[in-house]
C-alpha cells in the first residue's frame, strides 16, 4: 500500500484539472525588457536567472520532494518567445476543449494580453517560421494534418536526457560553473569562434547561478516552514529538505534523498527554460543505484523509505502539464509530456543490469497509477526472469506500461547511427520508442508525415477528397490507371513529395532554433557541450542525430494498395472507376465492393501478400527520407513511432480502397488498422518484425490489445513472456499492450468520475481514459481485443 502522503498527492493528481501560470512568461518578459542590445545566448541566461530568483517557491502539504513551476500543484506555463499567437486565439476557450483543455481566469487573460503578448509581437519563432516558410510548402504542413511539425516551430525542442552518469552527480552545478570559468580564461578575444565560446560559457554559468540559487531559496522557504510547523515530524522532514536544497543541485549528491531531489531540480530546470517536449530521465535504475545501496548500507534509509521517494518522484513528474495549441493537443493528446525513463536492459560492459531499482520502478508505476514518467523496459535474451515476470506482472494490471523494448535492437539502432558500442549499449528511450543516448542532440519527433494523404493525392488528382484543395502533385484521371505499377510509381511521387516539404519545413524551424533560442541549461547539462563550447542548438552533443520523420498509416496505406492490386488488376473484380467511384461517394451504395475489399489480405495478420508492400513502402521511406540532409549535415532519419496523431490525420483523409470510411481513425507506427489483425497477436508481431527495424533510428512502435483473461493468471503471464522474447528474435524493437476489457471502457465512458484513474495505452504513452477525446477512447476501443495467444 502507499502511504498517506502519496496517497493524498494521488488524490489532487486524479481530481485536478491543469491551471495555467503566467509567472514564469512574466518574469522571462521583463527580463528581456532589460537586457535589450545583449546577445542572444546571455539573454535567454539571464531570463533564465531572473525567473529562478523571483519565481514562487511553494511547497505544497506533506512533500518529500520540492520544486514547483508555477502557483499551481497541477500547472502549466507559457512560453511566448516560441508562440504567443495560438495562446491569444485560443485561451478565451481553454477549459472547454475537446482534448486537453486548462484552466486560466479571465484576469490572467487581462494580463497577459496586456503586459507579456505585446513585448513579444513580431519576435516570437512561430512568426518567423510562418513569415519565412515557403507558400507551397506551408500549404502542406500549416495546421492541415498531412504534413506537421507546430511542435517545433509553436514549440521548444526539448528530446535530450541530462547526462546524470557523468555531468551533473559528479560535479554539481557549481563544478559546471567553475569548469566553464576556467575554459573561458583559455579564449580570446581576438578570436570569432572565441567569441562565440565566451558567450556559450558565460551563458551556462548564468543558468547554472538560478538553478542553484532557486535550490536555496527553496531551502530557506522549507526553514520558514519549519518555524511555523506544529507537528513535530513533519517539522523534521522540512529541515531535512532544507538541508538537502542547500546542497544539491549545487554540489554532487552523496545519498539517495539527495540525488532524487537533484534530478527533480534538473527537471525543473529544463521545464522553466523552454517547456520542453521529452526532457527524459533516462536509465533511473543505473545512475541512482549507487546511492539506494549505499544508503541501505549504511542504515540512511530504508527499502520502504526509497519507495515513497520514487513514488514521490512519479507524481512530481506527473504534475508539470505541457502547454500546447489545440492542433498539438491532437497529435500528443492526454496531457503527455513524455519524460521517458528506462529499465533493465544491460550495462555499458554487456552485463545484465536489473537491479532493487528497477522492480522498484515498476512497482511505482502499478501502486500509483500516474501517466508520468514514461516507464520503459529493455529486455535482452537471457534477462532474468524473474524481470520478465515483473514485467509481464505490470502489464496485467491494465496499466498500459510498460513500454517493452528489444535490449538488442536499441542497441544495434545506434551502432547503425555510428555510435561507439559501449555507448549503444548505454541508451535510454527518448520521448515514445526513441532509441537515445544522454551525449546526443536530435530532433526525435520533427515531423508528422502522413502516408495515407499521398494515396489520396494518388487516386485524385493531387486533391483532398475533405477539403476538396489542391494539396498534392498534378496527376492523371486515377480511372486511367492500366496497372498496378501505376499506381503504385503515381503513390511513391506523391508520398516523395510530402517527405520533400517536410525537409523544407524542418530545416527552417532548425535555422530559427539555431538563430532565435540557444538552450544554455540545457547544454550545460550534456558533457561535449561544455567540452566544446558549443551550444546544443549548434550541435554541442557528441553525437548529433538528423531530424526524425514520423510515418503514420502505414497500415492503412499497404492495405488500400493490396486492394488496388488484387480487385483491380489481378482479379479484375472491379474497375479503377468503379473503385474511385465508391470512394467519392464514402462507400455509400458499394456494400458489395467494400465487402469485397474488407476481405482482402491486411497487414497484421502474418500475409506476405500485404506484408511485402508495408516492407517496400518502409524501406522507401527510409531511403528517401535519409537522403536528405538537416542543417548540421546529418542525414535524416525516420521512424514509426506512435503518439495520437492517427487521429487528426485520419480526419483529413477521406475513403480509402480497404474499406476504411472518410474521416476515422489511420493506423499508428507499425501497428495493424484497428480490427482488422484477425488472426492472433503472434501474427500481428510477425507483420510488424517483417520490416527492417534497425534502420529507422526514430523507433518503432507495435500497439496490441489482448483480452484481459489472457494475462491474469501467472501462465498467462508467462505465456506472454515467451511470445515478447520470440517477437524480439525476429529482429523487432518494441512492442506494448492494453488489457482492460471493453466493459470496463465502456463504463469508463458512462461514468468517468468512477475512473478517474485508469490508465490506458494511447500509442508511445499511456494516459488516463477520461483525460482522452471521445473519438480518442473510441479508437482504443475499436482496437482487436485478441482471445488467444
Amino acid at each position: 500500500m502507499v502511504t498517506e502522503r502519496i496517497e493524498m498527492a494521488r488524490q489532487n493528481y486524479i481530481n485536478s484539472k491543469p491551471a495555467i501560470s503566467y509567472e514564469r512568461a512574466r518574469i522571462w518578459t521583463e527580463s528581456h525588457k532589460m537586457t535589450e542590445g545583449e546577445s542572444i545566448p546571455i539573454r535567454r541566461a539571464k531570463a533564465f536567472r531572473d525567473t529562478c530568483e523571483q519565481i514562487a517557491t511553494n511547497i505544497f502539504e506533506g512533500e518529500l520532494i520540492v520544486g514547483a513551476i508555477g502557483e499551481f500543484r497541477k500547472c502549466g506555463i507559457l512560453t511566448p518567445e516560441f508562440s504567443w499567437t495560438w495562446v491569444d486565439k485560443e485561451m478565451d476557450s481553454f477549459d472547454k476543449r475537446v482534448q486537453d483543455p486548462y484552466i486560466m481566469t479571465d484576469e490572467q487573460r487581462a494580463y497577459v494580453r496586456k503586459e507579456i503578448f505585446p513585448y513579444w509581437k513580431g519576435k516570437s519563432l512561430e512568426e518567423s517560421f510562418l513569415a519565412q516558410l515557403p507558400k507551397e510548402t506551408a500549404k502542406v504542413v500549416v495546421d492541415t494534418g498531412i504534413v506537421d511539425n507546430d511542435s517545433k516551430w509553436r514549440q521548444a525542442v526539448g528530446e535530450i536526457t541530462p547526462d546524470y552518469q557523468d555531468v551533473l552527480f559528479k560535479k554539481g552545478f557549481g563544478g559546471i560553473i567553475k569548469e566553464a570559468e576556467e575554459n573561458l580564461l583559455k579564449l580570446s578575444d581576438t578570436s570569432a569562434e572565441d567569441l562565440k565560446k565566451k558567450d556559450f560559457y558565460k551563458s551556462i554559468i548564468i543558468t547554472s547561478e538560478g538553478i542553484i540559487t532557486l535550490a536555496k531559496r527553496y531551502s530557506q522557504k522549507a526553514k520558514e516552514m519549519a518555524i511555523e510547523e506544529k507537528d513535530k515530524i513533519r517539522k523534521r522532514e522540512l529541515l531535512n529538505i532544507a538541508e538537502i536544497c542547500n546542497k544539491v543541485p549545487e554540489n554532487p549528491p552523496t545519498t539517495f534523498y539527495e540525488a532524487i531531489q537533484f534530478i527533480w531540480f534538473t527537471q525543473v530546470g529544463g521545464i522553466i527554460s523552454e517547456n520542453p517536449l521529452a526532457l527524459n530521465v533516462g536509465r533511473f535504475d543505473q545512475f541512482m543505484y549507487p546511492y539506494y545501496k549505499s544508503d541501505i548500507e549504511k542504515g540512511i534509509m530504508t527499502k520502504d523509505q526509497i519507495q515513497e521517494l520514487i513514488e514521490a518522484y512519479w507524481i512530481k513528474l506527473s504534475e508539470w502539464v505541457w502547454t500546447i495549441s489545440a492542433n498539438t493537443a491532437e497529435f500528443f493528446a492526454g496531457y503527455n509530456q513524455f519524460q521517458n525513463l528506462t529499465i533493465g536492459g544491460k550495462t555499458r560492459d554487456g552485463k545484465d543490469a536489473a537491479n532493487d531499482l528497477s522492480y522498484m520502478s515498476l512497482k511505482a508505476t502499478e501502486r500509483i497509477k500516474t501517466h508520468q514518467p514514461g516507464l520503459s523496459v529493455r529486455i535482452h535474451q537471457d534477462c532474468p526472469s524473474e524481470f520478465l515476470e515483473a514485467v509481464t506482472h505490470l502489464v496485467s494490471k491494465g496499466t498500459g506500461f510498460p513500454a517493452i523494448h528489444s535490449d538488442n535492437a536499441g542497441y544495434q539502432m545506434l551502432i547503425n547511427a555510428g555510435y561507439e558500442p559501449e555507448d549503444a549499449r548505454d541508451w535510454n528511450n527518448c520521448g515514445c520508442v526513441v532509441p537515445h543516448f544522454r551525449k546526443t542532440g536530435e530532433w526525435t519527433s520533427a515531423v508528422n508525415i502522413n502516408f495515407t494523404a499521398a494515396l489520396e493525392f494518388t487516386l485524385n488528382q493531387g486533391i483532398s477528397r475533405i477539403t476538396k484543395e489542391k494539396i498534392g502533385l498534378d496527376e492523371k484521371d486515377p480511372k486511367t490507371f492500366e496497372t498496378y505499377k501505376e499506381v503504385e510509381d503515381a503513390f511513391y511521387k506523391q508520398f516523395d513529395n510530402l517527405i520533400k516539404h517536410s525537409v523544407i519545413a524542418t530545416l527552417l524551424a532548425q535555422k530559427l532554433h539555431k538563430e532565435m533560442v540557444p538552450r544554455p541549461f540545457l547544454s550545460s547539462c550534456i558533457e561535449e557541450c561544455i567540452l566544446q563550447g558549443k551550444d546544443l542548438v549548434d550541435a554541442g552533443a557528441k553525437y548529433n542525430l538528423g531530424p526524425v520523420l514520423t510515418g503514420i498509416g502505414l497500415a492503412v496505406t499497404s492495405n488500400s494498395l493490396a486492394v488496388i492490386k488484387k480487385l483491380v488488376f489481378e482479379d479484375k473484380v472491379t474497375t479503377m472507376e468503379n473503385l474511385i467511384n465508391a470512394l467519392d461517394a464514402n462507400w455509400e451504395g458499394y456494400d458489395d465492393l467494400r465487402k469485397l475489399a474488407l476481405d482482402v489480405p491486411k497487414y497484421g495478420n502474418d500475409m506476405d501478400y500485404v506484408d511485402d508492400i508495408a516492407i517496400k513502402m518502409a524501406n522507401h521511406y527510409y531511403k528517401e527520407g535519409h537522403k536528405y540532409k538537416d542543417i548540421n549535415g546529418n542525414n535524416f532519419n525516420t521512424a514509426f513511432m506512435g503518439i495520437s496523431n492517427y487521429l487528426p490525420t485520419g480526419k483529413v483523409v477521406g475513403a480509402t480502397p480497404c474499406g476504411r470510411k472518410a474521416k476515422e481513425p489511420l493506423s499508428e507506427g507499425v501497428s495493424p488498422f484497428a480490427g482488422s489483425d484477425t488472426s492472433t497477436p503472434l501474427a500481428a508481431m510477425r507483420s510488424a518484425a517483417k520490416l527492417n527495424q534497425d534502420v529507422h533510428s526514430g523507433g518503432t512502435l507495435l500497439n496490441l490489445r489482448l483480452n484481459e483473461e489472457l494475462v491474469n493468471t501467472k501462465r498467462g503471464q508467462s505465456n506472454l513472456g515467451a511470445m515478447i522474447q520470440s517477437f524480439f528474435s525476429l529482429g523487432a524493437f518494441h512492442v506494448q499492450f492494453n488489457t482492460i476489457s471493453t466493459e470496463i471502457l465502456r463504463k469508463a465512458q458512462e461514468r468517468p468520475k468512477d475512473y478517474k484513474d485508469l490508465l490506458v495505452r494511447v500509442a508511445g504513452y499511456s494516459t488516463q481514459f477520461i483525460n482522452l477525446s471521445r473519438s480518442m477512447q473510441d479508437a482504443i476501443i475499436a482496437r482487436t481485443a485478441h482471445e488467444k495467444y
